[in-house]
């Protein structure tokens, strides 16, 4: 019972409480200290399951790919993450529908803060933040290019900032739905990625990912807009109170830092809009740049490939004639 009691403590999400409610009690949880051993056991979960993708997977396809050693590096990192975006997106979905985020907007800030957590919801979160956690020693099991590592670093950063923000901070529920958007946007990305890799022509699914990008980043600025600007500054406890977990709702009420945010929240949507522009146009500018180089590369085979004629005079009733305009053909000599 003893062992059994320790390993409920690494497998299960720990500080369940039972909550009243109509139908009867609900058991629901909240965060705390022990969480950190249950992350640690499912960081080894997610290296382990990354290196079966790696093995039954991906270094399948690159023996018959050939690819070089960047296109390598890049093409596992881009499986790698399109298995997790993939398996994230659907678990995610799931949990938002049926926990009725989706068709109850009002959810995602009613009765804020949201201490109590159903347990799909936390484990999600715990998975997540194991996944991230685990992906810093994966740098060096996968030996990243060094020059890369600063941009997965700021990458893992960035996710692990915001997942364990919206964990700690009470906001799970927006958290879900903006994780889910970001995830849909990065799982068409890589898995263009993988598609170009295999076929360097086959570029259409980065015009997907386009259409899907900017719909996302719209659906985030509204979301944010319609949270912060009208939904945090209605709930009905407003004052400080970080032992049950309301940390800055009262904030909201000062229509001047309310404002202040959500400029912040535009700037930065607009900074990853201008990034985006500028990619696509680099993008549209080589592939036009290499198609009026293949075009112009095949009028001159055309050119090349049509004969010349070459005379050594000019044409006279039909007779080429030198010159001189004598014959061309050499006379016989008559025998004596």
């Amino acid at each position: 019972q003893v062992t059994a009691k320790t390993a409920f403590l690494f497998i299960l999400p720990q500080y369940n409480v039972s909550v009243p409610t109509a139908d009867g009690e609900l058991v629901q949880y909240h965060y705390g200290l022990k969480d950190l051993v249950t992350i640690l056991f499912y960081i080894f979960i997610a290296i382990i399951l990354h290196a079966v993708v790696q093995e039954y997977a991906l270094d399948k396809i690159n023996r018959r790919l050939h690819l070089s050693k960047v296109k390598h590096s890049k093409f596992n990192e881009s499986g790698q993450l399109v298995a997790f975006h993939f398996t994230s997106v659907i678990w995610c979905l799931y949990v938002v529908v049926t926990e009725g985020y989706i068709s109850n907007p009002r959810s995602l800030w009613e009765n804020y803060p949201h201490v109590y957590l159903p347990f799909q919801v936390k484990f999600f979160y715990l998975c997540q933040l194991a996944y991230w956690l685990h992906a810093l020693p994966e740098l060096y099991f996968q030996k990243v290019r060094k020059e890369e590592i600063p941009r997965q670093l700021r990458c893992i950063a960035l996710y692990l900032v915001h997942i364990a923000g919206a964990y700690l901070l009470n906001l799970t529920r927006l958290g879900l739905i903006l994780l889910l958007l970001q995830y849909l946007a990065e799982f068409f990305f890589h898995m263009a990625r993988l598609v170009y890799f295999t076929d360097e022509n086959n570029e259409k699914l980065f015009n997907v990912w386009a259409v899907v990008f900017v719909v996302t980043r719209l659906f985030t600025l509204t979301l944010y807009i319609l949270v912060i600007g009208f939904g945090l500054p209605r709930v009905e406890n407003q004052a400080l109170d970080p032992e049950r977990g309301n940390f800055f709702s009262f904030l909201f009420n000062n229509i001047l830092f309310r404002m202040s945010v959500l400029l912040l929240v535009c700037l930065f949507q607009a900074s990853v809009m201008w990034r985006f522009i500028h990619f696509q146009l680099r993008r549209w500018r080589e592939y036009w740049n290499e198609q009026s180089s293949r075009k112009r590369a095949a009028a001159g085979a055309k050119q090349q490939a049509k004969p010349l004629k070459r005379d050594s005079g000019y044409h006279e009733n039909g007779v080429v004639k030198a010159e001189n305009g004598t014959s061309p053909r050499t006379k016989k000599l008559k025998s004596p």
